[in-house]
């Protein structure tokens, strides 16, 4: 046999398949809800894993499959590794085979690090950092010239392509003085290493040393020279040895400079150090574009890029506006306005251009309008002069106003030392670089033009650039800027940088488990994270995904279906098998996918209540200064595609501006000219994704204020009042009836000083956070504990004469949360479970005042029957009296609306405009509208 058959040949069993194509087999999994269930994954395919919210998907996914591989890679591990670990236990199943190494893709913030960027995150940035140290080229920011060390050989081309032949000229270099050395001690130094003659520049005048007619006061380190040859061009090999000779000594008596002065003509400088324009530089190197190193790391800012002082979006909140118009908030008062005069007199010196937007001001302008000059001190001087008057109440209240973060002035908010910026590749600096956006940058690597030389020594280093630029555009992350902090992202875009990272890695043999991958994608870039996704199995992966859209269920070469239903009456398997198959099934996802079963568009609009909310001049982020009206009493869609400027608009601007009008809002606004129809709604809520409660005390039942109903209960039995217990016995966050061995948490921490710390259920209450005697108190047959056990469905069924606690549980159910139990940990909740909660706790109130309810994207983690249940849960709040709008891409919820507000046409750069305003049917015959193409398919069905 070959070495080429030997290394073809793939591992075999005994009956002669191959281990690599071996299924990864399951059986009797029984982690959480899942019933005993057999699964059996092929290998090196696309698995999606569907079913309605709380069927037990993530319980297979993540907590059976990924955690088992996981497990089984830290056993194979030395016990030194293993001690900086985290403990996993084993899954509760009876047998897995042919689990490979496991990753898990999940929606979370990749890093809550503030110094974290996508370039970071994803080594882009290490790369750049490196290609800028290879091949930067250092540009003097006196003359725009390249600095470069001259070296002998350098000098020697350059006379010899610059001077005619015999041309006649000096070598010389400067006298320098050294610290505490006067001039005459340097010329006695000089002469007794032979070096005699000196030459006055200015007339070419000779100055012998060897006698005693010099004067040592009249010759200054300006004027003179230290001659080391006279020479004439000569193309020979005898007269370059002599220059080159000539060269050598005077850099090394010169300190690294030399001179060469033609006679009677011009004069040459050279210098073996970094230098240029009378200006050193550092030479480059990787750790001096690092933000995260103290050595290329801004000094003022620390390498965060802002700091603390007076906030430039503060101070000009509508860069639409002139300086004479009145960007300038502080002098645009009767108080102040003296400021702006003086400014306006100080431009009119150099016919400064002040009538035109403050966004299109030049850099001299603004330098002077924030610095000053002459006169007038500049907006940093007036808050200087502000500052020395703080010992007036109104004066510190004034500063307060505009006090915040901004730009930091030394490195532009670039973050690194200013020096690293005279260092540029294609013309850009590496903090122009960043800026950009990863489809610009993309563009930008494709096109730079590289030496033969500079390929050498730097191909590889452009080719992971390019290749991991690639992966994120093709992920649909074109929009996000290499310099955006990886805190600010999405848990979807979060999810897809780590995807982007995996295939960047080029791992094969391993098992991908991703949870949902599609959130937060416009439908019109499913395509090109399918076509990712297939290339990550085709080079060797098995990919697991749970996932509900409908375009990656069909592209998926598996389909495990888990229900029937969520909680206690899912954790089944009802369909397992192609895609195809998957249509003529009986389950719930096989009727919605085949259209048995769908989500209907209404019959009517609703035309709203005729008052309305008008944000003008919205110009945020990438938003084009546009008016945008949001019509009150209707359920509002906003749409576009990823990076467009939907949240920007929302959340940043029009939410932000209204709590700032309540007094409830202390961030940052979204740049607007402002917000009219403010008086229309008494009150806003904004039902985002994050935790209901960060302590593990917070559940479904506190956060809904049933479980107040539920200790009542509880405190009015019989046994109860013999023994004399109150509500307050009943609950697991105060002293009384909760076990104190583990203060009600059900577990006990253990603290390891060697290896992760490791939670163990309470000895003492056996995890039901009670004491005994508590315990031993039933309600209809059930302690407490039974009730926190209980699902929500279970819990109405069982309380459905308790009318107090039915009003608070039942918008759990209606809003697809019926599986969940009523103690289960806030923080064990995803994001969209938690969402969900809250708008439970909505529905559950009664109020009559008109609120407006925000929504991001609520349908994250939804199944077909769950968003059809979220649906009437919205139309609820609306026929209510209230206005909801909602961030959306999904298509089912889009048609639903009453008005659809389209951003975009792109993402980033080529977004932020208003491309259509109606209803769906409206948007769907808007030719710029993405949505409305997808719109088309859905409402003329």
């Amino acid at each position: 046999m070959s070495k080429s058959d030997l290394k073809q040949t793939k591992p075999t069993t005994k009956n002669g398949s191959s281990t690599t194509d071996r299924p990864i087999i399951v059986k009797g999994a029984r982690v959480h809800n899942l019933k005993n269930i057999d699964v059996v994954i092929p290998r090196n395919k696309l698995t999606v894993i569907t079913g309605v919210s709380g069927s037990g998907k993530s319980s297979l996914a993540f907590d059976t499959i990924y955690a088992e591989g996981q497990r089984r890679y830290v056993e194979s591990l030395s016990s030194y590794a293993r001690q900086f670990l985290e403990r996993m236990d084993k899954p509760d199943v009876d047998y897995m085979h042919g689990i490979s190494p496991a990753m898990a893709i999940q929606q979370k913030t990749t890093s809550s690090n503030p110094r974290s960027t996508v370039g970071t995150s994803t080594e882009i940035y290490d790369y750049v950092r490196l290609l800028f140290a290879r091949i930067g080229k250092t540009i003097s920011p006196v003359s725009g010239k390249q600095v470069q060390k001259d070296t002998t050989e350098t000098i020697i081309k350059e006379l010899f392509a610059e001077l005619d032949e015999k041309t006649k000229f000096y070598v010389l270099f400067p006298i320098e003085l050294r610290e505490g050395r006067k001039m005459e001690e340097q010329l006695t130094v000089l002469k007794e290493k032979g070096l005699v003659r000196l030459i006055d520049i200015r007339d070419e005048s000779m100055v012998d040393l060897s006698g005693d007619e010099y004067n040592p006061k009249k010759i200054k380190p300006a004027t003179h020279r230290v001659l080391v040859d006279r020479l004439a061009i000569k193309k020979d090999d005898q007269t370059r040895s002599r220059i080159a000779d000539s060269i050598e000594t005077a850099y090394r008596e010169g300190n690294g400079r030399c001179t060469i002065k033609i006679r009677d003509g011009k004069e040459y400088k050279f210098s073996e150090r970094f230098e240029r324009d009378g200006m050193e530089f550092v030479e480059p190197t990787p750790q001096m574009f690092s933000f995260n190193n103290p050595f290329g790391a801004c000094d003022t800012c620390e390498g965060f890029g802002r700091v603390s002082g007076i906030d430039e979006d503060l101070v000009i909140p509508d860069h639409d506006r002139t300086i004479r118009g009145g960007a300038v908030a502080p002098f645009d008062t009767p108080k102040f306005s003296k400021y702006l005069r003086d400014f306006v007199r100080e431009a009119a010196k150099d016919q400064l251009p002040i009538d035109v937007p403050y966004k299109d001001l030049d850099k001299q302008t603004r330098r002077i309008l924030w610095q000053g000059r002459g006169n007038y001190p500049g907006i940093h001087g007036f808050f200087e002069e502000v500052k020395r008057q703080f010992y007036k109440v109104h004066m510190r209240v004034l500063y307060s106003r505009y006090r915040g973060y901004s730009r930091c002035p030394d490195c532009e908010g670039y973050r690194v030392r200013k020096d690293a910026l005279y260092i540029k590749v294609g013309e850009l600096h590496i903090g122009e670089v960043t800026e950009m956006t990863i489809g610009h940058a993309r563009t930008f690597f494709e096109e730079l033009e590289l030496s033969i030389f500079e390929m050498e020594v730097a191909g590889q280093i452009i080719y992971e650039i390019r290749k991991r630029l690639k992966y994120l555009d093709e992920v649909g992350l074109d929009y996000l800027t290499l310099d955006r902090l990886t805190n600010t992202l999405s848990g979807g875009e979060s999810q897809r940088i780590s995807l982007a990272n995996s295939l960047g890695s080029s791992l094969i043999g391993s098992l991908y488990v991703l949870d949902e991958p599609t959130i937060g994608l416009h439908p019109r870039d499913n395509d090109r994270l399918i076509r990712i996704l297939k290339s990550l199995r085709d080079i060797g992966n098995t990919v697991l995904i749970v996932e509900h859209d409908p375009e990656m269920i069909k592209a998926a070469d598996n389909v495990i279906d888990i229900g029937p239903f969520a909680g206690t009456h899912g954790g089944e398997v009802v369909f397992s098998g192609p895609y195809k198959d998957l249509l003529t099934s009986k389950t719930l996802t096989g009727k919605y996918l085949s259209g048995q079963k769908e989500i209907s568009v209404p019959e009517k609009r609703r035309k709203g209540n005729g008052k309305s909310l008008l944000v003008e001049g919205a110009s945020e982020h990438n938003l084009k200064s546009i008016d945008v009206e949001f019509p009150l009493g209707m359920m509002i869609c906003v749409t576009g595609v990823s990076g467009s400027g939907k949240s920007t608009l929302v959340h940043d601007t029009l939410y932000a501006t209204i709590q700032k009008e309540l007094g409830t809002w202390k961030e940052k606004v979204g740049r607007n000219r402002g917000v009219s129809g403010l008086k229309h709604i008494e009150s806003v809520e904004m039902v985002d994704q994050s935790p209901i409660g960060r302590s593990t005390r917070s559940n479904p039942a506190t956060y809904t204020k049933s479980f107040d109903g539920i200790r009542d209960l509880f405190a009015n039995t019989r046994q109860s009042k013999i023994m004399g217990y109150t509500p307050g016995h009943f609950s697991f966050n105060v002293p009384g009836g909760r076990c104190e061995s583990c203060q009600g948490e059900g577990v006990q921490k253990i603290e390891m000083q060697f290896m992760a710390d490791i939670e163990l259920v309470c000895e003492e209450c056996k995890g039901t956070r009670f004491r005994k005697d508590i315990l031993q108190i039933q309600y209809r047959g059930k302690s407490i504990h039974d009730v926190l056990e209980m699902s929500v469905s279970d819990a109405i069924e069982f309380f459905v004469d308790e009318k107090s606690i039915i009003t608070k549980l039942q918008p759990l159910e209606d809003v697809g949360l019926g599986y969940l139990k009523l103690g289960q940990s806030a923080t064990t909740l995803s994001g969209g479970e938690a969402q969900r909660v809250k708008l439970a706790k909505f529905l559950s109130k009664s109020n009559n005042g008109h609120t407006l309810y925000f929504f991001d994207e609520p349908t994250t983690g939804l199944h077909f029957e769950d968003i059809a249940k979220l649906l009437q849960s919205f139309n609820e709040l609306v026929n209510q009296g209230h206005s909801v709008i909602i961030i959306e891409h999904n298509l089912d919820v889009i048609k639903s609306a009453d008005w659809v507000i389209d951003i975009g046409p792109e993402g980033g750069f080529g977004g932020g405009q208003l491309v259509a305003t109606g209803t769906p049917e409206e948007i769907m015959n808007e030719e710029r509208s993405y949505t409305g193409q997808f719109l088309k398919e859905v409402l003329n069905k």
